[in-house]
């Protein structure tokens, strides 16, 4: 017989510490059997609703909403394991899994725990990724200091500084991938001030490097006609070159393509076939008339089975190989990538001239700011076009001779 399991969050309005906060609590009740447990998780009592047993930060709330998770988890797991369960057995398990850490690459590592969790669940590695080579710079500048690791108490606004200085002398990063560093040092520091390790964060105030202004990279309207006259032998790279050019022509990033479904294919009432799915990034509505191109090749896969992805796609890191390769064949000296193909996609209609709310409509963007910014790269291009034809023009004239 299933026991009765439920798990409850609250606070106690009576204790109150200096800053404002209480502690947030949670009750386990199994089988009319509770036991009680600090989260670590606190907020001021008038950001707390009693009656959901929820906080109204937004912070807070996916805080409790993981560790609520992670309780279930447990659950589920010591129910089909051992058969037997408790709520101390699940409070122990809770309780050795929320250690407070007190050193900086051990509250690193537990974080990256986390972030490998949640790859899971959204199927996306990207973060989880990332996080490996920030731990491990940071390890790289305590290794240069003569430390395994360092206490919180110990970290000061001027190891902060020096790590950046480390960074700069030893690693010859753009403003852009020592300011993720940067980050990440922040992230941990600011985990350790939510778990009371530190009073507040000493490298708050620390200065991020300024980054240049954004250059879109994009694939360009003659690239895009050469990658669909060189079909590839190999089937699993000829699949990657047709949902890059179905990216060209649809503005849809990789994690989207991956994610389409016949039920986003839409017929109008005159039967011009178009998209409307939800981005994966955002969450906001793209709604995308289709190029008769892409039509051609949503033809060739799966547009009928509602219960299965329209592309029989791998996970994006499996696939950057075939991509890399088709960027070679361009003659790319740089990578070449889906990215650059929602890019093009943005500059190609830009240059048709249709407009910047059509376009935002399109590419799903959550800001309109963000669809001025191909305006910007095909301003650019025309004065660079205009700068060659003066240029060679001046050349000629001067040339004639009177």
């Amino acid at each position: 017989m299933r026991s009765t399991f439920s798990v409850l969050f609250y606070i106690n309005r009576s204790r109150i510490k200096t800053d404002g906060t209480t502690a947030i609590m949670c009750r386990i009740t199994i089988d009319g059997k509770n036991t009680a447990i600090t989260t670590g998780i606190y907020c001021k009592p008038e950001d707390w609703n009693t009656k959901n047993g929820t906080v109204r930060t937004v912070r807070e709330k996916l805080r409790l909403q993981e560790y609520r998770k992670y309780i279930e988890q447990i659950y589920e797991e010591t129910l089909r394991t051992q058969g037997v369960i408790s709520a101390e057995i699940i409070k122990n398990r809770v309780t050795r899994q929320f250690v407070v850490p007190t050193h900086l690459l051990q509250m690193g590592e537990i974080e990256r725990e986390r972030f490998r969790v949640r790859s899971k669940e959204i199927n996306s590695t990207s973060t989880y990724r990332s996080s490996q080579y920030y731990q491990k710079y940071l390890a790289d500048y305590l290794t240069s200091m003569g430390k395994e690791d360092i206490a919180f108490e110990e970290v000061t606004d001027d190891f902060g500084k020096g790590y950046k200085a480390f960074l700069a002398r030893n690693k010859n990063f753009s403003p852009s991938q020592t300011n993720h560093c940067l980050c990440w040092l922040n992230r941990l520091l600011y985990l350790a001030v939510d778990n009371e390790m530190l009073r507040s964060n000493p490298c708050e105030d620390m200065e991020y490097e300024k980054k240049p202004s954004p250059k879109h990279k994009y694939v360009t309207r003659d690239e895009m006609k050469r990658i669909m006259e060189i079909p590839l032998s190999d089937r699993r790279a000829e699949l990657g070159r047709r949902a890059f050019i179905f990216s060209c022509l649809t503005g849809l990033a990789y994690a989207d393509i991956k994610q389409l479904h016949p039920r986003h294919i839409e017929t109008t009432a005159e039967g011009r076939r178009f998209i409307r799915i939800n981005r994966k990034k955002t969450g906001v509505e793209a709604v995308i008339p289709l190029h008769p191109i892409a039509e051609q090749i949503l033809d060739l896969y799966n547009t009928t089975d509602m219960h299965n992805p329209v592309f029989p796609l791998p996970n994006r890191d499996s696939i950057w190989h075939e991509i890399k390769e088709i960027g070679v064949i361009l003659g790319r000296t740089d990578d070449l990538s889906y990215h650059q193909a929602r890019h093009g996609f943005g500059v190609l209609l830009i240059s048709e001239s249709i407009a910047i709310e059509s376009i935002a409509k399109m590419m799903g963007h959550s800001n309109i700011t963000t669809t001025q910014g191909y305006a910007k790269i095909t301003e650019d291009k025309i004065s660079k076009e205009m700068d060659k034809l003066i240029e060679k023009r001046s050349k000629t004239n001067n040339n004639v001779t009177v």
